[in-house]
């Protein structure tokens, strides 16, 4: 009896604790990104994690698996419609299958456009469409110029 009233105390007294610090992170939480928005004048891209970002230097194209992403991007142009760099495509050729395949790196130009009104947070500006140029070699099966929509 002696033993679980103990282990009744101690959990209830670890729950007091934490209690607070794990409701005051929530909160920080839920108000950072908000106030953190704020600061963007520049129309933004949205990574992965729904974070605006503003001339990043890498750029994950492929959120679920990570089998794409830009690296050693260098902005040359950033205005409120459009974006240009250039940078590497890192890209897995998922030969035989992508948990085995290799990782390439191609030379790219990338290009943002498409700016609107970002829907999870409307006082920011997003771009909503990427293009990707090969200047030379590219993945297998990718033409020498693709572009995809981003994610609003």
């Amino acid at each position: 009896m002696y033993k679980h009233t103990m282990v009744g105390v101690v959990t209830l007294c670890a729950a007091a604790l934490l209690g607070p610090a794990v409701g005051t992170s929530s909160a920080a939480q839920d108000t950072a990104p908000v106030a953190a928005h704020r600061q963007f004048r520049d129309t933004v891209l949205v990574d992965c994690l729904w974070h605006p970002e503003v001339r990043p230097t890498d750029f994950m194209l492929a959120c679920g698996d990570g089998n794409s992403r830009l690296t050693q991007l260098r902005w040359t142009d950033w205005n409120a419609d459009s974006a240009t760099a250039t940078g590497v495509n890192v890209v897995n050729d998922c030969k035989p299958y992508c948990a085995a395949g290799r990782f390439h790196s191609f030379p790219v130009t990338v290009r943002l456009d498409s700016a609107q009104t970002w829907k999870r947070h409307p006082g920011l500006r997003q771009y909503g469409e990427i293009t990707l140029t090969y200047p030379g070699a590219r993945p297998d099966k990718f033409q020498h110029t693709v572009t995809y929509p981003l994610w609003n």
